[in-house]
């Protein structure tokens, strides 16, 4: 008895590890807010990803009907006194699409951006399983304020419940949320620095010249 005991308890516990790994292996599309340097009073942009992971509800590798095609992104920034202002457009892949809805909301130390495309029209041209952190889709615009300290780093912080990717009609079959595991968030941040390294034609030479050396390694 007792040792048929045991073998139920090391089943179960077999059973509850490989769920687990299940659920820890779950494909997940990712939002990635970049990390860049200003100076104080100065303005920046900061870069803002999704990257289309194949296997997860929506994706370009799913049928149409469960793309990528509407998303909602909120970013909280503080402190919200060392940003003077900011505004969060599209950028990448959506500059150039017409989106059939629109709105940036925003208020002290939050700003959204919400976007919906039509799928036959103006397809988000994702790439599948692109390299880290996929592919740009939006933009925040931030100049921090005149007054402020050298070393303060202004986070960035994606809001878990309410950035959220659906396709163009919003199902709730196919929405991506922290909470369903479909979806991760990486946070970015602003690093206020006492001066921006400006980019040389020297600097520039130096760029084309490794890139050149590169391209013609990947032919060899």
């Amino acid at each position: 008895m007792n040792a048929m005991k045991t073998f139920l308890t090391r089943a179960v516990l077999v059973v509850a590890v490989l769920s687990a790994g299940a659920a820890i292996a779950q494909p997940a599309d990712v939002v990635t807010v970049g990390t860049q340097n200003a100076v104080l009073g100065g303005t920046v942009d900061v870069p803002v990803y999704i990257r289309d992971t194949s296997g997860t509800p929506l994706g370009i590798d799913q049928p149409p009907g469960s793309r990528i095609q509407s998303y909602s992104i909120k970013v909280d920034y503080s402190p919200a006194s060392a940003v003077q202002s900011v505004t969060f457009t599209r950028a990448g892949i959506t500059q150039s699409l017409t989106p059939t809805f629109e709105n940036s909301p925003s208020g002290p130390g939050t700003v959204s951006l919400i976007d919906t495309f039509n799928e036959s029209t103006n397809l988000i041209p994702f790439t599948s399983n692109a390299a880290l952190p996929g592919n740009q889709i939006g933009v925040l615009h931030v100049t921090l304020a005149s007054s402020g300290s050298v070393g303060t780093v202004i986070t960035l912080t994606l809001d878990p419940t309410l950035t959220q990717l659906t396709d163009q009609g919003g199902s709730p079959a196919t929405k991506e949320t922290v909470s369903a595991a479909n979806l991760v968030l990486v946070n970015g941040a602003i690093n206020v620095v006492a001066s921006v390294p400006a980019t040389t034609h020297w600097t520039l030479a130096l760029l084309i010249a490794a890139l050149a050396v590169i391209a013609i390694r990947l032919r060899m």
